[in-house]
């Protein structure tokens, strides 16, 4: 098996491992708060509001929630990426 940080400094290890751990703890919030409307994304989220199939608070709120969710997370994987290309070792 290799070990992913094995060429990586310390600090640029520890940098790498944050990020991806507030990506993933992000991505899973974001499943939760989806999950309790029973949908899978915010425009099926949406979706319900609109219809009426499920009321608007805090409906409402949880698919506001779900996008900010969402954009920090593709804000954090960007940063990670930039990360990656920055410090991998050669």
């Amino acid at each position: 098996m290799v070990v992913f940080f094995e060429n990586f400094a310390l600090d640029d290890a520890e940098m790498i491992e944050s990020l991806a751990r507030v990506a993933y703890e992000l991505r899973e919030n974001r499943t939760q708060l989806l999950k309790q409307s029973g949908v899978e994304n915010e425009k099926a989220l949406l979706d319900k509001i609109i219809s009426g199939e499920i009321a608007e608070h805090p409906a409402y709120e949880h698919y506001l929630s779900a996008c900010i969710l969402g954009t920090m997370r593709e804000s954090i994987r960007a940063e990670l990426k930039g990360v990656l290309q920055e410090v991998a070792p050669e």
